[in-house]
């Protein structure tokens, strides 16, 4: 019979006991980091891959980008949801179960006969991903020493960015050799030994009190995201007087204070916003929705300017995208070694400069013919920002919470993250393609408009200096609520 014990105690820095807990926490950084690089593997190499998917089920532009949006959509609604649940069953449990149903779903999305049984596995998918991500930082935070906590967070979001530099050359390499097949069927293995390792390694935990979970607050989430969603998704395409844009605009408006009211009035809300009401978790949660509305569609933005305007093929795409995620490689751990010595409020407040200029730099040279080096250098930029953010503004909110409160208040910060993820992805396709015709939208998906004709790559040209304008735009709004986030002295 396992023992029932808590991650972590205080102990003294020096002791046998110290360097004993020190020794399980690296372990246990060990299994969410696994964790970790597999949802960025698998999110990385199909942002690059998508144009061979959409090419071999002949999808139009909407069932496209919903390849990508049924999964983060799932992924933010049920964030909260296992947050609670952990807390009342265990993390260790609800940890493991994630990498199960991940592994199941990954092996049947690559055996999709079509489109529409794709986008269904990619939603279980995210299920499985969201009871990952849910607990992850919870578990890292629990077994690490509190003077540790910058160090092995460091660590475990450098992981993330280790994932983003292999994911786009392996969807590249995968998409022009094996098969997007290969794209789903990567993550098995590796699913199947994160859940072997963490089966050894993770400790039992007692399970939290028998609180209720707050089913109709998660529902009305759900509801509200998925209206706000399909809006986005369609305003390229009809315009913002489109009847499915208004009509989800309505939806999402309506659903709004009525969510808010809910939750007003349950013992256990799914937005619990009293935990946010110090002015420094507010201001480093939007901050943090920020950062992700600016960042998380970078790489597919230019792995599709790659592909449908210099018509490169997806392996080149993938080469080309790499100062991304090595610029968040190089970031996030260096990050977390100064997270001894430099506030996480100084370091959050550094990386929002950082990727605001980044940013910058892309919507001044966007063009069809820029020189390479001036792109890189943009994106390297950003990514050291998002690698130097990431690292700081977790560090910063997490050392902030009651332990009681770890698993539903980290479920809250992550869907509040998540939410810019899904609305970054959404409202980049959308803003990208808003000019072009459904003809020539599709062809965007495809990653075939260069081979049209010069003036439909300026006309796309044209949607990706409108996209970089907004996302500096956003980056600029995260800085400022980054430095609004100042702790009390």
């Amino acid at each position: 019979m396992v023992t029932l014990r808590p991650e972590a105690t205080a102990l003294q820095p020096g002791t046998p006991e110290y360097a004993k807990q020190l020794r399980h926490a690296w372990r246990v950084c060990s299994v969410t980091s696994l964790g970790l690089v597999l949802i960025g593997v698998n999110a990385s190499t199909l942002n690059v891959a998508l144009p061979a998917v959409v090419r071999h089920f002949g999808a139009d532009a909407f069932a496209s980008s919903w390849i990508l949006l049924s999964y983060l959509l799932v992924n933010t609604a049920t964030l909260v949801f296992f947050g609670r649940v952990a807390d009342l069953f265990g993390r260790r449990e609800i940890y493991l179960a994630g990498f199960a149903l991940f592994t199941i779903t990954s092996l049947l999305a690559g055996l999709s006969p079509d489109v529409g049984f794709l986008i269904a596995m990619r939603a279980l998918q995210a299920l499985g991903a969201a009871m990952i991500l849910a607990n992850g930082t919870v578990i890292i935070t629990a077994a690490f020493p509190p003077d540790r906590l910058s160090q092995g967070m460091g660590v475990y979001i450098g992981t993330l960015s280790m994932a983003q530099l292999a994911g786009p050359t392996i969807g590249g390499l995968i998409a022009e050799t094996a098969g997007w097949q290969w794209v789903f069927w990567l993550n098995v293995p590796f699913a199947v030994i994160g859940l072997v390792w963490g089966w050894v390694t993770l400790r039992r935990v007692p399970p939290g009190p028998r609180t209720p979970v707050d089913v109709t607050g998660n529902l009305l989430v759900f509801a509200a995201l998925s209206a706000l969603l399909i809006a986005l998704s369609q305003a390229g395409s009809e315009g913002l007087a489109g009847p499915v844009v208004v009509t989800g605009l309505v939806i999402f408006l309506v659903l709004v204070p009525v969510l808010l009211v809910v939750e007003r009035r349950v013992s256990h809300p799914v937005l619990d916003l009293r935990l946010f009401g110090e002015r420094m978790l507010a201001f480093a949660n939007l901050a943090s929705f920020c950062a992700a509305l600016s960042r998380s569609a970078l790489v597919l933005l230019v792995a599709l300017y790659f592909q449908a305007a210099r018509g490169m093929d997806a392996f080149t795409a993938g080469l080309g995208v790499l100062p991304v995620p090595v610029g968040m490689a190089l970031a996030s751990p260096v990050t977390g070694a100064l997270g001894r010595r430099i506030s996480p409020y100084a370091l959050s407040v550094g990386g929002c400069v950082l990727n605001f200029a980044g940013l910058l730099s892309l919507m001044l040279s966007s063009g069809a013919t820029t020189p390479y080096w001036i792109i890189g250098t943009g994106l390297f930029l950003a990514g050291c920002g998002n690698g130097t953010f990431l690292t700081g503004n977790t560090t910063q909110v997490m050392s902030a919470l009651p332990p009681g409160s770890l698993g539903v208040v980290n479920g809250f910060r992550l869907m509040i993250m998540n939410a810019g993820i899904v609305l970054s992805v959404a409202t980049t396709l959308s803003v990208l393609t808003s000019a072009l015709s459904p003809q020539l939208r599709d062809l965007v998906y495809a990653g075939t408009l260069s081979r049209l004709s010069p003036v439909a790559v300026e006309e796309l040209m044209s949607g990706f200096h409108r996209t970089y304008l907004v996302l500096a735009a956003v980056a600029l709004a995260g800085l400022v609520a980054a430095a609004l986030a100042r702790p009390r002295a």
